[in-house]
């Protein structure tokens, strides 16, 4: 596992766009870009959200296309309108999509008002595997260790599912619904840990204090579901790029350790 720690948010979001974007050309220049499109799975939530400034502000100054890009969120919320504020249809399309060329046939997103539930969550694993998996799958870390909506305890072998929420999540997500828990939908679909970790490469943002014992357990701690993230251990090409902030629970060896190796 590689761990890339930068000082501050917005340096980590820089790096990360700047990541993503030289994945993208590469294959585009290649053979490989003639027969298929690059695959990214893509969060949402606070952390990505300079990542996704900094991809719209090089799709802007000509440095990348996404017109060769497939997409696939990671999840949405069930009983919720597409159009809703605070949908992920309407996140992804305020900070990503409206502004940069990926073709609406090529975005994913799983339908939370799908008239069967468990059929919309196996015909979008269906898809994935239809375009041979993702190349590269960016998420990020929940203080109790979740990724996607892959709450402690969810199975490393879990795949796209109907997902309960907990009450902690719900209270966590309220400060997109005016503050009110009550307001935040019980459930949502999510991609499993296992449809994550399929992927190539996996890349993980880690920012601020609140995700410190998170990174703490990913980095140093056991592989448990306890903490989902910690799946992460396993993946041959796996990535966490975090601030300082995050990183303050770290012990000072492994934080020199990983410095070292960033600089080498």
């Amino acid at each position: 596992m590689k761990v890339i720690i930068k000082s501050d948010y917005d340096e980590m979001s820089r790096y990360t766009a700047d990541y993503i974007i030289r994945k993208i050309n590469r294959h585009n220049s290649s053979p490989a870009g003639a027969e298929r499109p690059f695959v990214l799975g893509l969060p949402t939530g606070s952390t990505p959200i300079g990542v996704y400034h900094c991809l719209v502000e090089a799709f802007k100054e000509g440095k990348v296309s996404f017109a060769n890009v497939v997409t696939f969120n990671m999840d949405e919320y069930v009983g919720l309108p597409e159009d809703h504020p605070e949908s992920y249809h309407s996140f992804m399309a305020r900070h990503l999509f409206d502004h940069v060329d990926c073709p609406a046939s090529h975005i994913h997103i799983l339908n939370g008002n799908a008239p069967n539930l468990e059929e919309e969550c196996r015909k979008y694993e269906e898809a994935i595997a239809s375009y041979g998996g993702i190349d590269l799958f960016l998420g990020g870390i929940g203080p109790d260790g979740h990724i996607a909506f892959n709450e402690p305890f969810s199975a490393f072998d879990s795949r796209t599912r109907i997902k309960t929420l907990t009450k902690d999540t719900r209270i966590a997500n309220s400060r997109f619904f005016g503050g009110d828990p009550s307001r935040v939908p019980e459930m949502a679909l999510t991609v499993g840990i296992a449809t994550v970790m399929d992927s190539r490469e996996v890349v993980i943002l880690c920012s601020g204090h609140s995700k410190a014992l998170a990174l703490k357990a990913v980095i140093e701690g056991a592989l448990t579901q306890m903490w989902p993230i910690s799946a992460l251990q396993m993946h041959a090409r796996g990535m966490i790029v975090c601030d300082d902030a995050s990183a303050i629970e770290l012990k000072v060896g492994t934080y020199r350790y990983f410095k070292q190796l960033e600089n080498v």
